[in-house]
């Protein structure tokens, strides 16, 4: 075997063409050696294509120039540092393990670098995902030359507003009352937020009044545990996008009892809507009043409804409640109240977030308002407590002539006034619950119809 050994094999013509072998031709390169392009101007293999490390990444790492990686996120999440770039320069990686949609993979340019024009890390959430990033300028900096793959910069969250609590890696925004959610940074798939809107309860109704339905109920969580807790029905189907402005905080009060005096009275006040971003909880409708013919007055509707009052002497109430969910959203902000079943004693319970108000009945009693939507903690200590969830948008109970007075669902607890001997006030909707009012009950002054509570606006997202 013959062996030549040179330096530097160069074309007999300048910027000629110089060819190994002919066709057919077999040229080894014995283990261990290396072919290494000079001409760096794109950064690629003699080949154009990467070279796979065999090590298997399990921890943040910093890349380097024409490398592809193996990275298994099984155990936790990691980042991969993009080393300073220069035109051409190329990266690849691979999820390993299937398991970016579990724990995520980022990727964090170097410096002032970009990643698809943004100075920003990206996220690697799907399973299974190849990427391979090549710098193309300082305007776009590293883009993916993959198909169908969009890797983004994106950012985490910061923003202020409300009161601020911290919950693990979540930060939680609680307004009790009006206020401005200021954003100054965030982009991409990490900048999304998990909200509770919950609007003011309306009134209860006079005279053996319906109890208030509850204010609206609307909220979004994709991350709060346990799988199943009594509100769950209810969440919204994804989180909301959020850019970097300020988004007015609207929180709705409770409104009044229907007013008297004497038996020309009228309904509940509706309460009033509360708002974030695009989202609208609306609030409650007020409770019907009794009065005998012709003061009896009809609920109202809202986020739930006002329940109808007793009227067992002219019989000219609408024969449905105040109905919920009005305007209608998806999923429903609420639920109807109460209506009437034969000569009932008292009003009907006003709706709730998960249940309509109990029906008025000759029963001695006032009647029940409909339950509120139950959540874990991790949307704060506010709400109604109840064993270990907390609770919102409870309906309130119905007024009544007799000595039992109705009780306010959970959420809310707005309790219906008691008449006869032992006469008693309704009791107003919890304070940022969004509550419905209890209805007032006969023989009591003024029948003392109760107001609904306030509501509440509370907002969630990952920080870290």
């Amino acid at each position: 075997m013959s062996e030549i050994k040179v330096n530097k094999i160069s074309p007999r013509t300048a910027c000629g063409t110089t060819t190994l072998g002919d066709s057919g031709d077999t040229f080894t390169i014995p283990a261990g050696a290396t072919i290494t392009n000079s001409g760096t101007a794109n950064g690629f293999g003699a080949d154009g294509a990467v070279n796979w490390q065999t090590t298997i990444k399990t921890s943040t790492f910093t890349a380097v120039n024409q490398e592809g990686y193996f990275c298994n996120t099984s155990g936790g999440a990691f980042t991969v540092n993009l080393p300073s770039a220069s035109v051409g320069n190329i990266i690849s990686i691979k999820d390993y393990s299937g398991s970016f949609g579990t724990n995520d993979l980022t990727i964090s340019p170097n410096g002032s670098d970009k990643i698809d024009g943004v100075n920003d890390d990206a996220v690697l959430s799907t399973d299974n995902l190849s990427v391979t990033l090549v710098y193309a300028d300082t305007t776009k900096g590293w883009l993916n030359v993959n198909d169908s793959t969009t890797v983004e910069g994106s950012s985490f969250i910061t923003a202020t507003g409300g009161t601020i609590t911290t919950c693990g890696d979540f930060k939680i925004h609680t307004f009790t009352g009006p206020g401005t959610f200021c954003v100054s940074a965030g982009s991409g798939p990490l900048s999304t937020a998990e909200y509770l809107v919950v609007a003011g309860g309306g009134g209860g109704g006079r005279d053996n009044g319906g109890g208030g339905g509850a204010g609206g109920f609307r909220f979004a969580s994709s991350s709060i545990a346990p799988l199943t807790y009594p509100g769950k029905p209810l969440a919204a189907p994804a989180n909301l996008p959020i850019s970097i402005q300020g988004y007015p905080i609207v929180v709705g009060a409770g409104s009044a009892g229907g007013p008297g005096p004497g038996e020309a009275s009228a309904p509940g006040v509706k309460g009033n809507n509360s708002s974030f971003s695009t989202i609208t909880s609306t609030g409650g409708g007020g409770g019907g009043s009794d009065g005998g013919a012709p003061y009896a007055t009809a609920p109202t509707t809202g986020g739930s409804g006002g329940g109808l009052g007793q009227n067992s002497t002219c019989g000219t109430l609408p024969a449905t409640a105040g109905t919920g969910n009005n305007p209608p959203v998806s999923p429903p902000q609420g639920n109807p109240g109460g209506i009437l079943n034969g000569n009932p004693n008292g009003g009907g319970g006003g709706g709730g977030a998960m249940a309509a108000g109990q029906a008025g009945s000759g029963s001695a009693n006032g009647q029940t308002g409909g339950v509120g939507a139950g959540l874990p903690t991790a949307f704060g200590s506010n709400g109604q407590p109840c064993g270990s969830f907390r609770y919102y948008a409870g309906g309130a109970g119905g007024g009544v002539g007799q000595p039992g007075s109705g009780s306010g669902g959970a959420g809310g607890l707005g309790g219906g006034a008691a008449g006869g001997p032992n006469a008693s006030a309704g009791s107003a909707g919890t304070v940022n619950t969004g509550g419905g009012g209890g209805g007032g009950g006969q023989g009591v002054p003024n029948n003392s119809a109760a107001a609904g509570g306030s509501g509440i606006v509370v907002i969630r997202y990952k920080f870290q």
